[in-house]
């Protein structure tokens, strides 16, 4: 299977307008909003990762356009992958603190 590189592209772009919001008043993100797109970036972590895993077990029986075609995707898959791990961790910080904050109201 896959990835597609625009849906990837447009959850980075959504984990960065929720960075980019108030951490708290009005125009801030829910709790639920930061976790279903956090759940929804590690799921999508882990479908890079396995095609990732894929690409490199095909690079090894590949030779000529083949191998470099794989290569170009592997290249851009891991790109991906790394960029989005650098957005999911501070998305996991903000909504640990926003958590944080609504258990301490309890």
């Amino acid at each position: 299977m896959q990835t597609d590189p625009n849906d990837t592209q447009e959850l980075s772009a959504e984990i960065v307008a929720l960075l980019d919001s108030p951490a708290g008043g009005d125009g801030s993100p829910s709790l639920s909003d930061l976790e279903d797109t956090l759940t929804t970036g590690y799921a999508r972590a882990l479908a890079l990762e396995a095609e990732r895993a894929r690409l490199e077990r095909g690079l090894m029986g590949s030779s000529g356009d083949d191998l470099v075609a794989l290569r170009g995707r592997l290249d851009d898959v891991q790109l991906n992958l790394s960029e989005l791990r650098r957005l999911l961790i501070p998305l996991r910080s903000r909504a640990r603190a926003a958590r944080t904050l609504i258990n301490s109201w309890d």
